[in-house]
This record gives C-alpha cells, sequence and structure tokens, in this order.
C-alpha cells in the first residue's frame, strides 16, 4: 500500500510524541557516550516539525521536504543533518515512488553518505540496516525493533562523540540508534504504511 499525506503526518507526529516522552531517556544515554543533548536537540526539533505539519502539506514529497528542513534547521549536533538527509532522500525518491520500503532504502543511503558510518560503527545505520530490509519484506515488529536497537550495546563506537572512548563506549545503546527505533516504532503502530 502506498503512502499518502496523512498518514506520513500520522507517522511522523507519532514519531514526534515518542521523542518528546523519552527525551530525558535518550538524553541520558548520550550523556554516557555523547555530550548529552541528543533528547533535547531532537524534542526541539521533532516540535518544530509537528507544528509544521499542522497546515496539511499538499503532497508527501512536500511533507518530507518539510520534516527534513525543519531539522536540519532546528536540531544540533549531527542528529540534525542525518536524519534531515534520511528524509531530503525519501523527498527526492517520493517523486517516482511513494512505497515505504524504497524510501526507507533511499533515506539508508542518505544517512550512510553523510555519516561515512556502515554496519558495526555504532551508529544509526545499525538500526536502519537491519530494519529496513524488514520493512521491505513486511515483517517489521516491535521486537525486532527492540533487538535492533539492544544490539548496538555491545559494539565499539567507531564514528561520532563516542568513537573518542574508545572500548568504553561499550555496554551503552546507541542514542540515534535508539530514537531512530521510536521512528520505526511509530511506522509500525501508523494505519496503512506497512
Amino acid at each position: 500500500m502506498g503512502l499518502t499525506v496523512k498518514n506520513v503526518v500520522e507517522w511522523i507526529n507519532k514519531f514526534s510524541a515518542k521523542i518528546e516522552q523519552n527525551k530525558q531517556f535518550l538524553s541520558d544515554l548520550d550523556t554516557a557516550i555523547g555530550d548529552g543533548d541528543h533528547g533535547f536537540n531532537m524534542s526541539r526539533g521533532m516540535t518544530a516539525v509537528s507544528q509544521k505539519l499542522n497546515k496539511e502539506p499538499e503532497t508527501i514529497t512536500d511533507a518530507f521536504k518539510q520534516i527534513a528542513m525543519t531539522l536540519i534547521s532546528t536540531v544540533g549536533g549531527a542528529s540534525g543533518p542525518l536524519y534531515g538527509t534520511a528524509f531530503l532522500e525519501m523527498a527526492k525518491k517520493s517523486a517516482t515512488s511513494d512505497d515505504i520500503g524504497e524510501l526507507l532504502d533511499a533515506a539508508l543511503a542518505g544517512i550512510k553518505k553523510r555519516g561515512g558510518a556502515e554496519p558495526g560503527d555504532k551508529t544509526m545505520v545499525d538500526v536502519w540496516s537491519v530494519l529496513v530490509p524488514e520493512v521491505k519484506a513486511h515483517k517489521l515488529t516491535q521486537e525486532k525493533i527492540d533487538s535492533a536497537v539492544a544490539a548496538t550495546k555491545g559494539l565499539v563506537a567507531k564514528k561520532g562523540r563516542a568513537s573518542y572512548l574508545g572500548e568504553r563506549s561499550k555496554g551503552h545503546i546507541d542514542p540515534g540508534s535508539q530514537s531512530s527505533g521510536y521512528l520505526f516504532e511509530a511506522l509500525v503502530e501508523t494505519e496503512g504504511i506497512l
């Protein structure tokens, strides 16, 4: 089933609500291995996105563009550019496809290119690279999301601020992976997308 403006807005508003509920938790995760502001940065960005989406965009391409631009301009650190790039790539792809699997594929390629991260580097790429194929196979579940996020705990960070810690980054869930988990959770909870 193809995406509509309505279910894109619903998906992103659900994601925004999860970020809001968990902003302290995300920032606590980031305090252990980063600079402690991931949750608050994402919360500021997603609040701005939800306000922007109050006026319903005309097309899914418009929706993704608005989300991308808002995140890039309001979220600090690496998260703004990375999430912004993901939604920008979805906006580009949505000109020719409304299939969520294809859109997320384009988003993942954009995130990898922008951040230079590969699976195993303890970044949001770890979660996306496991879950995007599940979306494409129509097999995404909450259990798979939880497992993909938890798997980052045992990794040593090779990118971003966490990489400065080396081995000490082990034993902590990557904050960007956790927030990405919420994005996929919101997807599961949005009717008509998967």
